[in-house]
């Protein structure tokens, strides 16, 4: 299990870094061009593992169902709007947002597939969830008046 929750923070990690260099990609062009550069370079470096770890495409498996393969553009439209934004906002208020996101949308989803007993107990979750986003976006804005 140390292994897991070790690769996972790492994980983490990798996607600070990738937010901030996409992030910064996306100043000197734009959203859509960092994030074709991400997608044309995890292309290449996805296609070099397959082939030296993997079994090559054959073991390739088309028969997902159609909206299986939605995940592909929503990810690259992350990937996007994310250069788009973290320039804009920082990079901690741009993961607050973005982990926030995610987590309100993995309640929703949860209530829709498993409905639970606990659904109060999820939407006090939901309060504290933009609770935090409150707080975080008056501390900033309180930081931003005291340097003016």
């Amino acid at each position: 299990m140390l292994t897991y929750i070790f690769i996972s923070l790492l994980n983490g990690v990798c996607i600070s870094l990738s937010r901030s260099i996409n992030g910064r990609l996306s100043m000197e062009r734009n959203a859509f061009y960092a994030s074709l550069w991400n997608h044309i370079v995890g292309f290449i470096f996805l296609t070099i593992i397959i082939f030296f770890y993997g079994k090559g495409f054959s073991s390739f498996n088309l028969s997902a169902p159609w909206f299986a393969w939605l995940g592909g553009a929503m990810g690259a439209l992350f990937v996007a709007i994310n250069s788009y934004v973290l320039p804009r906002t920082g990079s901690t208020q741009a993961a607050l947002l973005i982990i926030s996101g995610q987590m309100i949308s993995g309640v929703i989803i949860d209530q829709f597939n498993h409905p639970k007993d606990t659904l109060w107990i999820e939407l006090i979750a939901v309060a504290l969830i933009i609770s935090g986003i409150w707080v975080s976006k008056l501390s900033a804005s309180r930081k931003a008046k005291a340097i003016k």
